[in-house]
């Protein structure tokens, strides 16, 4: 117990992705771009929301609460990640990896449940249309969010509360470019078997769950469409969902890759791989995915731009 609490109060050091010179170089260069480029094209995305009354409705709430949600989850890991590619060990205070820990496990759950909620929004305005602004009330918007976000808290200090109770006895090398749990299971000198039960118990509900109402809106929404005579009335309707169906897909599987593996399948050059991707590129994907097919984002973006050129 001397061992591990003399690694809690000295932290941990982050051993990053390489220790090769030319590939940190690249590295930082590529993850700085993309870091850039995540918080441009969310925060344009929020700022067209706003400025645009006709973008003013659930769909585009719920777009800029992911947004929001995007910049904060790149914002917590990408900086950390760009110190540990310039420099071979990063050490990390317990403090700042259980709140690293903790935020990124805030912002990854919401985004699960989000993406639900998403869904369900695009199911009223398919399958219920006359019924939508009734169903999809500015309240119950509200309630929606709020509600994500109060669960997503309190689970995130449950988890983060166990991890920290491990003594880890073993090293204070995590090898990982941040504080995230499964790493921390391989450094402790105890069995995590309550923290591993708590962590697939939380997968199912927020992640299995989230995965399995998203899939019947849109059973529900594919019904409907088919059942449209138009070949392009079909074609509009279903054009409104593709994006929403590219990002369930990218981010679902690379969570449940990550999340309900088993202890002994972690492997930790493949964690950082899995973890590169819903950390910095699906932030990065979400606002161009969600704008390419979006002509009044598009225009609202394209007359923001025009403004600034004629100033």
């Amino acid at each position: 117990m001397e061992d591990s609490n003399h690694t809690a109060e000295n932290g941990f050091i982050l051993l990053g992705l390489s220790t090769i010179p030319y590939l940190q170089a690249i590295f930082f260069s590529l993850f700085l771009s993309m870091y850039v480029a995540t918080l441009v094209g969310n925060t344009l995305l929020i700022v067209a929301v706003r400025l645009n009354t006709q973008l003013q409705t659930p769909m585009y709430f719920f777009l800029s609460n992911l947004a929001f949600i995007d910049i904060c989850f790149s914002s917590t890991v990408i900086p950390q990640l760009l110190v540990n590619t310039l420099n071979t060990e990063v050490k990390i205070s317990m403090l700042a990896c259980a709140t690293q820990m903790l935020i990124g496990l805030v912002l990854g759950s919401m985004e699960c449940l989000l993406l639900t909620v998403m869904s369900f929004d695009r199911y009223a305005a398919i399958c219920k249309p006359l019924h939508y602004n009734v169903i999809m009330g500015k309240k119950l918007c509200i309630c929606l969010a709020s509600g994500c976000w109060t669960f997503c808290i309190i689970n995130a200090f449950a988890h983060v509360t166990l991890i920290f109770k491990l003594p880890f006895c073993r090293s204070h090398h995590v090898n990982h470019f941040s504080c995230e749990m499964p790493s921390f299971f391989r450094i402790a000198c105890t069995d995590t078997w309550l923290n591993e039960i708590a962590m697939y118990v939380a997968t199912v509900i927020i992640v299995i769950c989230s995965f399995l109402l998203t899939l019947i809106s849109y059973i529900h929404i594919i019904k409907t469409i088919l059942k449209i005579r138009s070949t392009d009335r079909r074609h509009k309707v279903f054009s409104t969902c593709a994006s929403h169906l590219i990002v369930v897909s990218l981010y679902y599987t690379t969570i449940m890759s990550m999340y309900l593996r088993p202890h002994s399948a972690y492997y930790p050059e493949t964690d950082k791989d899995i973890s590169l991707l819903y950390t910095t590129v699906t932030p990065l994907l979400n606002p161009i995915v969600y704008s390419i097919r979006n002509k009044p984002v598009k225009g609202t973006i394209k007359r923001i731009f025009t403004r600034k050129i004629f100033r």
